[in-house]
């Protein structure tokens, strides 16, 4: 079995389609003993990454919704 892709390297889709993989696998399979403290480290570990990257996300959004937003000099009256 190869090693799997470092979380930091993965992409927002990748680390959820793996995190779901994961769960459907503990939740529909015969657990493997062996395998579940290293499947529940690893879906932690996405669960901290895909959270990480909706917060960067997130605020990416905002500066450019704010960069969007009218200046006051503009001397457009306020919402």
């Amino acid at each position: 079995m190869s090693e799997p892709t470092p979380v930091s390297e993965l992409g927002y889709a990748d680390a959820l389609a793996e995190l779901e993989s994961i769960l459907d696998r503990l939740e529909h399979d015969e657990p493997d003993v062996d395998r579940v403290a290293t499947d529940v480290a690893r879906a932690a570990e996405l669960v901290r990454h895909c959270r990480e990257r909706i917060s960067s996300a997130r605020l990416r959004v905002e500066e450019v919704v704010g960069d969007l937003a009218p200046d006051d000099a503009a001397g457009l009256p306020p919402d």
